[in-house]
């Protein structure tokens, strides 16, 4: 290592005082400590094909050797004056003199007395790219350093250093700046980073990055910056990352080499994965699943096994005939094809990211046994915490001794069987969870890729390296497609293998997915397929993009015959529509009763006498309820249940996605043709001995009381004009598979000539589309690009995602904003929770855990009841504030009777019904 200067030695990069010590970190130290850091993810964390992003048409040593100069000179910006009077952010003032004499007595005469017009002018990452600026960097690069605190700068910044030289320099005077100490260190620890990365000069580091590389780059540069400033593994102070050193030492003190092994060792609790390629179909699918494929799984693997350079993969098939296990089976060949180490399993909604997260942690678990590996997980969604297998999992994720680390003593975590497989990084958490190798969560943090966001190359870094599954690709509206679309056309660009799954795709869906993919890979839509590949209408389909070409397969040997569905429309009164439903299962069975409305799902479940057995399911349950409704109703009529004599399941949208379970008859509310499908598609799924008046499958579909009059509550939901093509092609008869595809592809297609209540319908259908398109796009990021700057790629941000994720969904989902609360009872002057345990009881994590949203209607003025709910809570619970579970909570108190008023509303709460309301002074209920 060159020796440095005692000015530039005297640098501070971090100070704090801890306990009354008083602490800092060398500027160069910080500087080293990143440069250890990002060179180790560029070798260790990188997948293959992240590596062959960021290298671009740069050699592999260049591309690594890019990377450590981005971590040495990341904050080169902290070498000027502006930072270095900066107080401490706890106050210490004695550490202040103490760091400001230091500096003196090496030169920097009258620092101390420096008075700056604009303090807050000059960060340091916009001062760092400034002095890149100046010492020649190009653009394409500086603009890295720029945005390294998440966001980057709008313009090159070529005036800063003019327009705020005393920042700089300490003082105005170009001439005397030039003179002084400020621009010879600065210069000094430029050079000192190109030299220990390996650059003879500015000429040899790299130009003209393409975005997809600069985004990269920035993301990883973010990762290296945040865990080279981790001082220690969550709150274990045994198990020190970077931490701060006394005052009194100085880098002459430490040993970085050993300093940076004991912090990688420390923090790298789980292995790598490293994919094999699958040989044999039949003995992966014995070994994952304990069958043998059905001869469609077989085949639509087959196809991506024979792919050389596989795209976005769209599979179409029925409910129920195995998507998951052809997708997870393909994660692990794709995986190896194409260099990725991890897998992002997206789901329209948290309980069906519930349910599959069960899946692939048993997959998981399999994989690691393998590999005789430890891998990590991550549940994504804002209540993880209340999926059991996750919290129990993350419970039992401890530190174990590895005889691998003796010498270190660094500890590693473990399964609580003691076999090493599946495990939760502490350190993955917040910002940094879409970073963990396998994740599985709601499909918004894929959509969130095309939202402009603070800290967004975080996410393009997470994805980049994973197999990427959506499940249920249908399910998504015009604004969500928008940002799917958004999506796509970045993974592209970074080559990640993406697998769409869907039992009802319409065509013209399937083919903007494809499209937008190519597009982002290619830079545009032009694919090499058969001759009417985007009209085809097979089903089952496969649709593999294998480079530019696009190969499809429909021609599928099966071993079962496709059954039929008698359909009935059913238009009773809902009294009469309960005595249907109970006459259906008298003799026995399962009946599903699924409905559009949390309102009218809780007004039929009242109706049920008592003596009947029944399960209520939607949205509107506190979130522990909600997690042990769905754990029941998997335990019932699940793939492996115990399935009761008699039950009545009345549910919302909640029962149609995702969720393996099965009803004997199902009685249903009209929705568009592919969500009625999917619906159907959780009746008669498995093959099971049922009571012999609900042999033949039966599907009642309720609220057409005549075309073109569905009911306001479900034309507030859905499209009339969904509604009306679906009515206008709904049969008496469904043969599945045989008539999904065709019945889809009817109720989407634009027929052309229409009935004038039709031709009205479809006007009004075609302005909101365009609206939502339109307002979609107004926060979306542009498309890759190759020769342009980071420079104001993230202008006119929305949210920070990363701070509000109640807010990034209504973001990427178009849905108004809501209200999360906590939900308490007072019981003569106690408070207790919902389930009658009192608060002094229980700790804050389990009062944490009692969540429930209130519905927009009680809360129209947001802002206005967030106040009102603060003062409540602030008096009732003063404590709060200083607890880390339970600060910036909003708490509803019930009473006794768990009713309370908010604002001009009354809510009351049932363990068995959940949350309702209605107008004070009105005995009417409202809709939610």
């Amino acid at each position: 290592m060159k020796e440095l200067s005692k000015q530039v030695k005297a640098l501070w990069g971090k100070k704090s005082n801890v306990d009354g010590q008083e602490l800092w970190q060398p500027l160069v130290v910080h500087l080293l400590d990143t440069k250890n850091v990002i060179n180790w993810l560029y070798s260790h964390w990188l997948t293959d094909g992240q590596r062959k992003v960021i290298q671009g048409n740069l050699s592999e040593e260049a591309g690594q050797q890019l990377a450590e100069f981005l971590g040495a000179v990341h904050d080169l910006g902290k070498a000027t004056s502006v930072f270095q009077i900066k107080k401490s952010y706890n106050g210490d003032q004695d550490l202040d003199d103490q760091l400001m004499e230091q500096l003196i007595q090496v030169g920097f005469d009258h620092l101390g007395d420096l008075i700056l017009a604009s303090p807050r002018e000059s960060p340091h990452a916009l001062a760092g790219e400034a002095l890149l600026e100046q010492f020649g960097i190009d653009q394409t690069v500086g603009a890295i350093i720029g945005g390294h605190h998440g966001k980057p700068q709008s313009n090159v910044p070529r005036t800063e250093i003019n327009d705020h030289t005393k920042n700089y320099w300490q003082v105005d005077n170009l001439v005397k700046a030039r003179e002084g100490n400020w621009l010879k260190v600065q210069r000094e620890l430029f050079s000192f980073c190109l030299q220990e990365c390996g650059y003879q000069s500015v000429a040899d580091v790299p130009t003209n990055l393409t975005q997809p590389q600069a985004v990269l780059l920035e993301g990883l540069l973010i990762m290296a910056d945040w865990l080279a400033s981790t001082e220690y593994l969550g709150d274990d102070r045994s198990k020190p990352l970077f931490p701060l050193i006394p005052l009194h030492n100085s880098m002459e003190d430490l040993d970085l080499g050993a300093r940076f092994q004991r912090a990688i060792l420390t923090w790298r609790v789980e292995d790598q994965w490293f994919p094999e390629q699958i040989t044999d179909i039949d003995e992966q699918f014995q070994k994952r699943w304990g069958f043998k494929p059905h001869p469609v799984q077989c085949q639509m693997d087959q196809v991506i096994q024979d792919a050389t350079d596989p795209g976005i993969i769209i599979i179409e098939l029925e409910p129920g005939a195995g998507k998951t296990e052809i997708a997870l089976e393909a994660v692990e060949q794709l995986a190896y094809t194409n260099g990725e180490q991890g897998l992002f399993f997206g789901l329209p909604t948290q309980a069906t990211s519930n349910a599959m997260f069960d899946r692939v942690n048993d997959w998981l678990a399999k994989v690691a046994k393998d590999d005789d590996a430890q891998l990590g997980i991550k549940l994504m969604h804002s209540k993880a915490e209340f999926n059991p297998t996750y919290a129990d999992l993350k419970m039992h994720s401890k530190a174990e001794f590895n005889p691998t680390y003796a010498d270190l003593k660094i500890p590693r975590a473990h399964n609580v069987e003691g076999e090493r497989a599946v495990t939760v990084n502490s350190w993955f958490s917040g910002k940094k969870s879409i970073l963990e190798e396998f994740s599985i969560g709601t499909i918004d943090h894929l959509l969130l890729m095309g939202l402009k966001q603070k800290h967004l190359f975080l996410r393009h870094l997470g994805m980049s390296g994973k197999v990427v599954v959506i499940d249920e690709v249908h399910a998504y509206d015009a604004y969500m497609d928008s940002y799917l679309t958004k999506a796509l056309e970045w993974l592209g660009a970074y080559h990640v293998p993406v697998i769409a799954l869907s039992a009802t795709l319409p065509i013209a869906t399937r083919n903007a997915l494809i499209e937008a993919y190519c597009k982002g890979k290619y830079g545009k839509k032009k694919i090499e397929g058969a001759l009417g590949w985007d009209k085809n209408q097979a089903y089952p389909l496969i649709s593999v993009l294998d480079g530019k070409r696009l190969v499809q397969k429909s021609d599928f040997t099966r071993n079962t015959k496709g059954h039929a569905v008698a359909i009935e429309r059913l238009t009773v009164e809902d009294g009469d529509l309960i005595k249907a439903v109970l006459e259906a299962v008298e003799d026995g069975g399962v009946a599903g009763v699924i409905v559009n409305t949390v309102k009218r799902a809780q007004m039929l479940a009242s109706q049920i006498p008592e003596d009947i057995p029944k399960l209520i399911l939607h949205s509107a349950f506190l979130a522990p309820d909600r997690a042990k409704i769905e754990t029941k109703l998997q335990g019932l009529i699940g793939k492996h249940g115990k399935r009761p004599k008699k039950m009545i399941i009345i549910g919302t949208q909640v029962l149609e996605q995702s969720l393996d379970i099965d009803f004997d008859i199902m009685f249903t509310d009209i929705a568009p043709m592919d969500l009625l499908i999917q619906r159907i598609g959780r009746l008669h799924r498995h093959d099971i001995q049922r009571p012999s008046k609900l042999v033949t499958p039966q599907v009642k579909i309720m609220g057409i009381n005549d075309y073109g009059d569905y009911g306001s509550a479900n034309e507030a939901i859905y499209s009339k004009y969904i509604l009306m093509k679906t009515d206008q092609y709904l049969p008496e008869q469904l043969t599945i598979p045989d008539d999904i595809s065709p019945l889809v592809q009817a109720t989407y297609r634009d027929d052309g000539e229409m009935e004038p209540d039709l031709r009205e319908a479809k006007r009004v259908f075609d302005v909101k589309h365009k609206e939502e398109l339109d307002k979609a796009k107004k926060f979306q990021i542009k498309l890759p690009k190759q020769r342009e700057s980071l420079h104001g790629w993230l202008d006119s941000e929305l949210v920070d995602a990363n701070k509000d994720e109640v807010r990034a969904q209504a973001a990427v989902r178009d849905i108004q904003e809501t209200l999360e609360v906590l939900m308490v009872k007072q019981v003569k002057g106690g408070y207790y929770l919902l389930d009658g345990q009192q608060l002094e009881e229980v700790d804050s994590k389990t009062i944490a855990q009692q969540l429930v949203r209130i519905p927009a209607a009680v809360t129209p003025r947001i802002d206005k009841s967030i106040e009102l709910l603060e003062t409540q809570t602030a008096k009732s619970f003063p404590d709060w504030q200083a607890d880390p579970w339970l600060k910036g909570a909003l708490v509803v108190v019930l009473d006794e009777q768990n009713s309370a008023e908010l604002g001009n509303w009354r809510i009351h709460y049932s363990r068995k019904f959940g949350l309702s309301y209605e107008k004070a002074d009105d005995d009417e209920k409202q809709a939610f």
